[in-house]
């Protein structure tokens, strides 16, 4: 192999990886594997696709080797192939937040709510519950909750909140969190809790982001 031929076929390889993401479905996909293991039913119920469409997407990020499967009777089950592939995609996000500014802006209105919400950082989340002055709530679903999750952490789904109220203290701030900076659900939870007279804020983010900084 010359050195033409060589470097053509390299930068070919690592094209492949910018096709594979060049479809903001797909870095969906991938964004919500970070929680952890999804069937293909529940990656497409997440993000609004036929289970096909979910299917045809997964397979050209499998084509690219960012995941794996595997089958438990009825069902295909997707994750991320490796601990580099969650690194890539956070360095992906990171870039995107460095050079577009227009996605902190839109972050900030729909997620923070012109940070009307007071938001909370790791460093206040764990002197606040040193002093057991907060319940924490993680609001995602129970398997990425199953899968990992902050510690001392309650879980409570976003779809079950509100039929739970009754069993959450209205003595102590609550802390909702949920996949990280860019899911609503903590946001609507938050509200939720707000209208119905709890105090209540949001962290600004999630399992992955509290793993990060252990390390």
């Amino acid at each position: 192999m010359q050195a033409r031929e060589f470097k053509d076929f390299v930068y070919g390889e690592f094209a492949r990886i910018g096709k594979a993401i060049s479809s903001p479905k797909r870095i969906e996909l991938l964004d919500l594997l970070t929680q952890g293991p999804k069937t293909v039913e529940a990656l497409a119920a997440d993000t609004q696709m036929s289970i096909a469409n979910t299917s045809k997407h997964l397979q050209t990020l499998l084509d690219a080797k960012l995941v794996t499967y595997s089958k438990d009777k009825n069902y295909v089950i997707y994750r991320l192939a490796s601990e580099q592939v969650l690194m890539f995609v956070f360095a992906l996000r990171g870039t995107a937040e460095d050079r577009i500014s227009e996605v902190n802006i839109v972050r900030e209105a729909h997620i923070l709510r012109e940070n009307s919400l007071s938001p909370i950082s790791f460093a206040e989340l764990a002197e606040k519950m040193n002093r057991n002055a907060i319940t924490l709530l993680d609001v995602r679903p129970m398997e990425e909750y199953r899968h990992d999750h902050l510690p001392h952490a309650l879980s409570v789904p976003i779809s079950e909140l509100e039929d739970r109220l009754d069993s959450l203290p209205k003595d102590k701030e609550i802390v909702a969190y949920c996949r990280g900076p860019y899911c609503v659900y903590a946001t609507e939870a938050v509200e939720l809790l707000k209208a119905k007279g709890f105090r209540a804020t949001l962290l600004e983010a999630g399992i992955n982001e509290w793993k990060q900084i252990q390390h």
